[in-house]
């Protein structure tokens, strides 16, 4: 059974760079077919896909975030980061790690679902000076 755990600053301040890790643990992140994914939720919004790397270190962003994000890996560690720059009161959210496999990542791009994937517990991210 996979399990993901998100770690990183609860609170950043504007302007800045967020960067969260997801460690996962039982199974590889180079293993086929998964698509490591991010996903939050913002205060009285529902879920928002932000984007994956792949199994194969493709990745894909929301066109949203795009120009700021980057998601990348490290393999050695089994884990895989997301960078977002210039952060604004409007990334506060709780940040989710997710395992998605090739079946539902479509579906999971457009309309994000727990009852779809292996989710890590969240970690909240407040950006506030």
């Amino acid at each position: 059974q996979v399990q993901l755990q998100e770690s990183g600053p609860g609170l950043v301040k504007p302007s800045q760079t967020l960067s969260l890790t997801c460690t996962v643990s039982s199974v590889s992140i180079t293993t086929n077919p998964y698509y490591w994914t991010w996903i939050r939720q913002p205060p009285g919004k529902g879920l928002e896909w932000i984007g994956y790397i792949d199994s194969g270190g493709r990745t894909d962003y929301t066109p949203a975030l795009k120009s700021r994000l980057s998601i990348s890996r490290d393999t050695a560690k089994n884990q895989f980061t997301l960078q977002l720059t210039s952060v604004t009161p409007e990334d506060t959210a709780v940040y989710y790690c997710v395992q998605v496999d090739w079946a539902h990542i479509l579906y999971v791009k457009s309309t994000p679902d727990r009852d779809f994937g292996s989710w890590g517990q969240g970690i909240q991210v407040t950006v506030s000076s």
